[in-house]
Order: structure tokens, then C-alpha cells, then sequence
């Protein structure tokens, strides 16, 4: 079934999940006069709360179990990220001929403008703020979406000819994409993670590199010459690629040159900043700056711009993000760092003999790679969540024994402080997902900041 831009007056779609997506989803819909019904499958919701979140829009809501009838009298069904595409229930509206997008194929097709998406298994969310910073001191009209917690359906109805999108996107968003077409797309990294839903490094490199899987040769695509993934793949890819290296000397991209972040694109060569004047910190911060450097100029905003901008920019909530000093002890929230090369780059950043807290939910990763960075920067490992066992098990095999348990992340925080010497650091850095013991990386991150400030 073909559909136009804007054009769901009367028409009869299922959104699939409540969460920020699918709510954005609906709105959008409405906003287009489609004739809406919201399915969950958690039966634990309750109706009204479902509603509350619509703010008033008129929807058919089902919870629950998903009756053939109900998919049937659908057009469309628009798919939250978190549901994956071989779910029970979607391979049965497959079965039924009805049409399947995600929520960013749905808000890509009802958007105008330019569009700038980043994706990567680390870094997407500090370098989308980077770029929507640089656009926002740039254009106008400007919109940061996606996985950054935006969603971008719920804007794409009021963007322009005019407006610029700047987009942070998920593996899992990405599953669901058709027409989904970036002026520049970028992807940062592809290291192990959530291999529970795409089962194999393969298929989660694939789905990645997906990103770009419309453009041709008048788009950008920018990539991190220094991934081995990325540096094997990248003649899949039709548009223009643009490398950026902290390794490695490019004859055109962006790249680091002793300290200074050198740009040589479109034959002029000439020094963004050096990395002691950013606030950012960690040599993964730099690979972040470098990826925005070439988006921000190919997106066409001013190098002066691209360069006052990385000196003012903090780091975003969540990823190394300084909470507070005591007692000559710093403590940093890493909630973001829900996987072993994230927190990886954590560990790397510090400085100071460093109590780690990590552990959560399990998505099928092995730790072998991350227990290996523990010695000489990590004094005292303590471990929380569903993979406590599990990473303990993997530090043995390593001879790394500083390991203390506990029951949950307020435990952790007093045990964190009893460890501590002044000049230490505590790092909340859990390799994990958070969702065996919160919604969300931001619940944690909120609750590690709250429990650290009532110590």
C-alpha cells in the first residue's frame, strides 16, 4: 500500500507499544485525522493510564491479547522500537498483508526539511546533542529526536522546508525502516550489544549499516575509520563516505593529529580545536567530537560555529557525568554505559584509583573484554543485578578477585564510600541494561545521583 506525505485522514492505524514512541506515534496520526487504535501486550497496564498519556486523543485501546479482528480492520501498524520484528504477533499481521513501518519510518515520511541521523552501539547519544547543538547555533528551526528521548513522530508534523532533524537512532528503531533516507547518516561503532535481539554480530552489523541503505551518491554517510566492522563494510554503502580517525593521519576526513582535531574535507585542511580546550573528557569524547565535526560541516554549518561550540559543550546526563566531590572522593554516573565497550570508555576516563559499581540486566554479552581493563584503574568491583554472578564468574577466570556484592544500587553506594580513600573516584558504570531493576538507564543514572547526594 502506498501512502503520501501527511495523507491518513480516515484511515484506520494500530500503534503498537505506549511508550514515548508509540504515544509520539499516535499524536502524529492524529495530528493527520487517521482513526487510531493503541495495542500493548502488557497486561499489567490499565487502561486509563494508557489514555492519560494521549493527553486527550480520542483512541480505541487494546490490551493484552491482539485478536485476528482487530489487526484485520488496520491499514498501517506503526511498531515501537522495543518490540522486535519477529515478534509472535507481528509475524501475524505479516501473515495478514498489513503494512508494518516503525515509528521513524512513520515520522521520516510525514517530515520536511534536512535530517541528520547518527547511530552506533556507543557515543550516538553525546554526539546528537553535539549536532543539534552546532545546528541550533546555526539554523533557526531545529529539532534533536530519537533515541536521545524526543520522539520523532511527535515533531514531525510541525517541521518545515526550512526546518534541520537531527536524529539519534537505535539499532532497533532502525529493523523497521523502508524509505527512511538522511541528508547525512553516521554510524559511530559497532561493538557487542544486544545481540538477545539480533542474535548474531552479522545481523546487528547489518541492521546498523541500514542507516544508509537509501542514500546514493549525493548523500553523506560518515564512519569511524578506526572500527574494524565499519572500515571492512563501508563499500556497502552507496553515498559519499567520510572517515574520521583518533589512530590515523586520513588523506580526507577529520582525524586527530598529536592533540589537535584536524579537519581536511573538500581540499582545505585546518585545526577545529585542541583537545585540552574541550570540556569533554576520555579519547572516546574526541572520536564523539570528530563524528560531529564532519556531520555539523556537511549539514552546512560555519567551521567557526563547529569550533565555539565544541569548547562550550558538556557532557550529557548520564555518560561519565560528574555528580559530586566528598571528602576528596568524585563520583560520576555512567547510567549510560549499558554495555562493555561503553563502559569500557569509562573505566579509560579515569584518573583516579576508581571503586566501579556495575551489573544489570543480561542481553546475551560476554565480559571477558571489559574484566581485562579492570586492573590498575578499578581498586574494588561491585556488582549488582542479574549478571552479578555471571561477571563475577569472568573476573575469577581473569585472577581478579576485588569483588564485593550487593543487593541493589543504594547498597552499592554506601559499600562505594565505606571503599573509599580520599583521591579515589566511585564510577556507576554497569556494562548492563538496566531494565532487571529500573525502566530505564535514566531511572538508574537518577537514583545512583540521589543515593551518592543523601550519603
Amino acid at each position: 500500500m502506498e501512502f503520501t506525505k501527511r495523507d491518513f485522514k480516515g484511515m484506520q492505524v494500530m500503534v503498537a507499544g505506549s511508550g514515548i514512541s508509540g504515544i509520539g506515534a499516535a499524536k502524529m496520526l492524529d495530528r493527520c485525522n487517521a482513526k487510531i487504535t493503541i495495542y500493548d501486550g502488557n497486561e499489567n497496564l490499565k487502561e486509563e493510564d494508557i489514555k492519560e498519556k494521549l493527553g486527550g486523543i480520542d483512541a480505541k485501546i487494546v490490551i493484552g491479547e491482539l485478536q485476528d479482528e482487530v489487526i484485520e480492520e488496520n491499514e498501517l501498524v506503526i511498531i515501537s522500537p522495543g518490540i522486535p520484528i519477529d515478534a509472535p504477533f507481528v509475524e501475524r499481521i505479516k501473515e495478514k498483508g498489513v503494512t508494518i513501518w516503525g515509528e521513524i519510518e512513520l515520522a521520516y515520511r510525514n517530515s520536511l526539511g534536512k535530517l541528520a541521523a547518527i547511530t552506533g552501539t556507543n557515543g550516538k547519544t553525546t554526539t546528537t546533542a553535539l549536532v543539534g547543538k552546532i545546528m541550533k547555533n546555526t539554523y533557526k528551526d531545529v529539532y534533536v529526536v530519537g533515541n536521545i528521548g524526543t520522539s520523532y513522530a511527535d515533531v514531525a508534523a510541525d517541521t518545515t522546508a526550512d526546518s534541520v532533524t537531527v536524529a539519534e537512532i537505535s539499532s532497533f528503531q532502525l529493523e523497521s525502516i523502508e524509505e527512511f533516507k538522511p541528508d547525512v547518516s553516521a554510524v559511530l561503532n559497532i561493538t557487542p550489544d544486544h545481540l538477545n535481539r539480533h542474535y548474531t554480530m552479522e545481523n546487528y552489523a547489518s541492521v546498523k549499516l541500514k542507516i544508509a541503505q537509501n542514500q546514493q551518491s549525493d548523500g553523506i554517510c560518515v564512519l569511524n575509520y578506526d572500527d574494524v566492522i565499519l572500515n571492512q563494510r563501508h563499500g556497502e554503502i552507496n553515498a559519499k563516505v567520510i572517515f574520521y580517525s583518533s589512530k590515523a593521519e586520513l588523506e580526507e576526513g577529520v582525524f586527530l593529529k598529536e592533540d589537535e582535531i584536524v579537519m581536511r574535507l573538500d581540499g582545505k585542511e585546518e585545526c577545529i580545536c585542541k583537545t585540552d580546550e574541550m570540556k569533554l573528557v576520555g579519547i572516546h569524547n574526541v572520536e564523539n567530537v570528530m563524528a560531529a565535526v564532519a556531520i555539523s560541516y556537511y549539514m552546512g554549518a560555519p567551521v567557526e560555529v563547529i569550533r565555539s561550540t565544541i569548547k562550550e559543550f558538556k557532557a550529557v546526563e548520564h555518560r561519565i557525568e560528574y555528580v559530586l566531590e566528598r571528602d576528596g572522593v568524585i563520583y560520576y554516573n555512567d547510567s549510560k554505559g549499558t554495555n562493555t565497550d561503553a563502559s569500557i570508555k569509562a573505566i579509560e576516563a579515569m584518573t583516579r584509583p576508581t571503586i566501579l559499581i556495575a551489573g544489570g540486566y543480561d542481553k546475551g554479552c560476554e565480559f571477558d573484554d571489559w574484566v581485562m581493563k579492570l586492573e590498575g584503574t578499578v581498586k574494588r568491583l561491585i556488582l549488582i543485578g542479574a549478571t552479578k554472578e555471571k561477571i563475577a564468574k569472568t573476573a575469577e577466570k581473569y585472577n581478579y578477585r576485588n569483588i564485593i556484592m550487593a543487593k541493589d544500587l543504594e547498597e552499592a553506594v554506601k559499600i562505594a564510600e565505606q571503599e573509599t580513600v580520599k583521591g579515589d573516584a566511585v564510577l556507576l558504570s554497569p556494562a548492563c541494561a538496566s531494565w532487571d531493576m529500573f525502566k530505564s538507564y535514566e531511572e538508574r543514572g537518577r537514583m545512583f545521583k540521589e543515593f551518592v547526594r543523601n550519603l
